[in-house]
């Protein structure tokens, strides 16, 4: 009989792509691109557990700067879940992000087990469907590509909205094959910006930032124009921002899931009341 060994180890870069495989069957609806953009983040911080060398446990615990980490992708295969192998990944995952705040976005079911591992809620954040549509007339500012802004000038924009610079991520997200990345110009200055991007089913949006209701409203219109009519299309917004929930319920979009923002440190100082859309529920 074999002997079981269990080890941990750094996934290689087509391993992310399992990942994100096991991400869709679990129903959480991957982009296209994601293991492309995710592994840029943190080329380290994506672990994996193999029995006998078989892969039977994921989890993501990327580094941000030098204060901030963000888990996600943890998931155990069906068939080995409740036998510890989970466990041991996320020991290892938060040994690697050890000393830094760190944030997640958990199901509620898996808020308790959060809760006993130091974790504490901050905030729900709820994903919304909705529907492609022609764009209405009348947008408020002037559009942009952001791959076309000095990359300095998206990235300054983006950290009114994350607790650490994210560049080579930021970078490889809005550069992303055959998404949209838009931003819009007030006063010739970045004020909002979204990404439109491909899933496994229909597109997401995100992230959604903007510096009023009128101009998210305005980046949300071109944004669903692109989907298409009768293609459906995702947006996940912080429910403390009450402007955010009134942009999805006024264009009829419908709660299809939540999860709960949680840190192990104090809520980091972002701009909630401009943030309409979560970039990714995976990395932050």
């Amino acid at each position: 009989m074999q002997q079981e060994t269990y080890e941990i180890a750094t996934m290689l870069r087509s391993e992310l792509e399992l990942a994100i495989d096991w991400a869709a069957r679990e129903g959480w609806n991957p982009g296209l691109h994601d293991a492309e953009c995710f592994h840029a983040a943190d080329p380290h911080g994506f672990l994996i557990g193999l029995l006998n060398d078989e892969p039977v446990a994921t989890i993501s615990a990327v580094r941000y700067g030098d204060s901030f980490g963000f888990i996600g992708l943890y998931i155990v295969r069906p068939e080995y879940r409740g036998k510890g192998y989970g466990k041991q990944v996320w020991l290892a995952a938060m040994k690697y992000l050890d000393g830094r705040n760190i944030g997640l976005d958990g199901v509620v079911e898996q808020q308790d087990n959060y809760r006993r591992s130091g974790f504490r809620l901050a905030y729900r954040n709820v994903r919304y469907e909705g529907q492609g549509a022609a764009a209405a007339a009348g947008y408020s500012g002037e559009f942009v590509g952001l791959a076309e802004l000095p990359f300095e000038v998206v990235e300054a924009y983006d950290r009114g909205f994350f607790p650490e610079p994210r560049p080579e991520f930021l970078r490889s997200w809005i550069n992303q094959p055959g998404c949209t990345a838009l931003g819009i110009l007030r006063d010739g200055r970045l004020a909002g910006c979204g990404v439109l991007r491909r899933c496994r089913s229909g597109y997401k949006i995100g992230p959604l930032y903007a510096d009023s209701p009128a101009l998210a409203e305005s980046l949300l219109q071109r944004l669903r124009a692109a989907v298409g009519s009768g293609e459906s299309f995702y947006l996940d917004v912080p429910e403390v921002n009450r402007a955010a929930v009134e942009l999805a319920e006024r264009h009829g979009m419908k709660v299809v899931f939540e999860t709960a923002r949680m840190y192990t440190g104090a809520d980091p100082a972002l701009s909630l009341d401009r943030l309409y859309g979560v970039t990714t529920f995976e990395l932050g």
